[in-house]
């Protein structure tokens, strides 16, 4: 376990020589300390990143690939450890934990083979005395900051892409989970990524936008990466606009699940089951707002209920826990805020809706997996992200009364609907304002596929060739008397 900043192929602690702490959620021990860095710390990562680049942009895309692949290999031989860390920091379940190193690898693997079809084109030109090339090239130095909920799927999906493309890398992991992160780092570095070329600093949550405020006026850092609230991430947005820096932005989401008459419940629960309850709920493209048909309600909701009840809440620790802490008191006093608010405007909770204690689950951070009935718009939880285990679900009549509610919202992550109606699936999968659909499925992410939103939820890609394009410039040349 590494507890130290990373600058230049150096493990070393904050120049100002704090810490802070990293809490285990399931029971708020202390796991260790790390650095609590500042303004010095965040620009020497930066002129690292800044020395390093010349350097490995001019590797060729093979070499960079090599490296790439060595780290896949790394990350899968420690699979155990990495795992057992994620739960530890993050508190998800250990089988989660692997799901999400092995979700991790994937895209450090697809990025390997994606760094060596990076291809340019030759455009005829029109005139015969002319030759005209584009070519793609590295952005520079990417600055990326990741959330708490996937320490390591996030590192590995915004830093394989961008070392695949020739960037250097500064950046800065949540406060809550950093252990995860300086552990790929690690293997990173073992796999053979020079010195400079991924570097990562530590801060707590009241030091952070001194930190990420040095990558944001600094012009020789050319892109940020930022997966978090649709809040900060509008903020970033207007701090880089004096340098003009690009931007990847994967914000808030506030998901429709839509159950229409003709839909397979069965499908549609286990759906729902698999979408809503990784990780307990705190996803970004978690179902935030369940829509089900009137002529199959009850019976989604029986069914629903049956399968909720029956998760087992717990720490890591526990062989048969499925959903684990939630991450931090704010969390579980936000989702407490929404159950609250609900019941008082009319909903029922038909399973759960309190919070947890029991023999294996003593810790403060439990909240058990809630379904709730006549849910409604004026309903906090209907306008903002719960990011917690709890399911609201709505009624509906018509197609164009849920597809008016799903689309109202500022923001358009993702969405899922269930129907066996082939014209209704392309009807609705063209309606839905999200940069994501899940069309009879709940299981949405995958290395190959473009994973990003609209609107309020952001722009930019990562996943498939078009997460390597973010990292990239298009660069026309014109070469003439031939």
């Amino acid at each position: 376990m590494k507890t130290l900043n990373h600058i230049h192929g150096q493990w070393q602690p904050a120049t100002n020589g704090r810490v802070f702490d990293v809490r285990n959620p399931a029971d708020e021990s202390l796991i260790a300390q790390v650095p609590d860095s500042g303004v010095e710390d965040a620009s020497r990562a930066v002129d690292a990143a800044v020395a390093a680049l010349a350097r490995w942009k001019s590797t060729t895309a093979q070499e960079r690939a090599q490296v790439l692949k060595r780290w896949h290999a790394l990350i899968v031989q420690n699979t155990e450890a990495i795992a057992a860390l994620i739960s530890r920091e993050q508190g998800k379940p250990l089988a989660e934990g692997r799901g999400e190193v092995a979700y991790s690898a994937g895209y450090v693997e697809w990025y390997a083979e994606e760094a060596v079809r990076a291809n340019g084109e030759m455009i005829p030109a029109p005139v015969a005395s002319k030759r005209f090339f584009v070519l793609k090239e590295a952005v520079g130095v990417v600055a990326v900051v990741t959330p708490w909920n996937f320490p390591a799927a996030m590192i590995a999906r915004k830093i394989a892409p961008a070392l695949a493309a020739g960037c250097t890398v500064v950046a800065k992991p949540a406060e809550d989970t950093p252990l995860t992160s300086l552990l790929l780092v690690e293997l990173a570095e073992q796999a053979g990524v020079p010195p400079g070329v991924l570097n990562i600093v530590t801060a707590s949550r009241e030091r952070t936008p001194e930190v990420v405020g040095v990558w944001l006026a600094d012009g020789r850092v050319r892109k940020i990466s930022f997966t978090g609230s649709t809040q900060v991430g509008k903020l970033l947005a207007r701090e880089s606009a004096g340098t003009l820096k690009k931007l990847s932005l994967e914000l808030g989401g506030n998901a429709p699940f839509i159950v229409f008459d003709d839909a397979d419940v069965d499908a549609a629960v286990e759906g729902l089951m698999a979408a809503k309850f990784r990780n307990g709920g705190q996803t970004c493209v978690s179902p935030n707002r369940v829509y089900v048909h009137q002529a199959v309600h009850d019976r989604f909701v029986d069914k629903l209920a049956t399968r909720v009840g029956a998760l087992r809440v717990g720490p890591a620790t526990s062989p048969d826990a499925e959903i684990g802490p939630m991450i931090n008191g704010r969390a579980v006093e936000k989702i407490e805020r929404h159950v609250k608010d609900a019941v008082a405007k009319g909903a029922r909770a038909v399973v759960g809706g309190h919070r947890v204690r029991s023999e294996i689950a003593q810790g403060p951070n439990y909240y058990a997996p809630t379904v709730l009935v006549n849910a409604t718009r004026e309903m906090e939880l209907s306008c903002e992200e719960t990011f917690g285990p709890v399911v609201p679900v709505f009624r509906f009549d018509s197609e164009a009364e849920v597809i008016a509610l799903a689309n109202d919202t500022p923001f358009g992550l993702a969405g899922y609907f269930y129907s066996q109606d082939v014209r209704r699936i392309w009807r609705v999968a063209s309606a839905l304002e999200t940069g994501i659909v899940g069309i009879n499925e709940g299981a949405i992410s995958a290395p190959s596929a473009p994973f990003g939103g609209v609107k309020e939820s952001g722009y930019g890609r990562e996943g498939s060739h078009w997460g390597l394009e973010d990292y990239m410039h298009t660069k026309y040349l014109c070469q003439g008397n031939l």
